[in-house]
């Protein structure tokens, strides 16, 4: 009898993604991860301690997806960086619904936050529109909740928008935006 082949953490995080794009971060366990991988669970737990283990190198591999979506439209230089990320976001949502919602759609209650993202965008905000960093955390959070909200829509299939019109809401949203914090005064 040949000696069985051993699964890497590689492979079986792999497949663990590909579950979840196909059907749902709810279906991801040790019995249907089996299934897919065509093995025993045993494999799967020699590699992972836990399923909880393997569940958070999935969220990792996931977010790698995203970031790769960020990364990729930012170089693209299609729309300037900021506009950009917000676009990337969306496209994420609407291309990779289930990954988006293991991302973006879960509960964070025991999670701890971590500005860093937000962060540097706001950074980007407060040097693009010349803004004291408080009002550009501000400026992000109110696009980031719209931005967001687009996205959910898209991820649910709640609607479809074309590149076209996601550019122009964003355009639209910014820009009034951008009316409103040159209006204020600045303290």
């Amino acid at each position: 009898m040949p000696p069985k082949k051993k699964l890497t953490r590689e492979t079986i995080v792999n497949a663990a993604l590909a579950l979840v794009k196909e059907r749902g971060a709810d279906y991801l366990n040790a019995r249907e991860l089996a299934g897919r991988l065509g093995t025993s669970t045993q494999p799967i737990f020699s590699q992972f301690a836990t399923m909880q283990e393997l569940k958070a190198a999935v969220l990792d591999a996931a977010y790698e997806c995203y970031l790769a979506y960020q990364k990729e439209d930012i170089e693209k230089g299609n729309y300037p960086p900021y506009k950009a990320s917000g676009m990337s976001y969306i496209r994420f949502a609407g291309e990779e619904k289930e990954l988006f919602k293991l991302l973006f759609m879960r509960s964070r209650r025991n999670e701890t936050y971590s500005p860093s993202e937000a962060d540097d965008m706001a950074t980007m905000v407060a040097e693009m529109m010349a803004i004291p960093l408080d009002k550009a955390r501000r400026f992000h959070l109110s696009m980031w909740i719209f931005v967001h909200g687009v996205a959910t829509m898209l991820a649910t299939d709640y609607i479809t928008f074309s590149e076209e019109t996601v550019s122009s809401l964003i355009t639209d949203t910014f820009q009034g935006l951008k009316r409103q914090y040159d209006t204020e005064e600045l303290t």
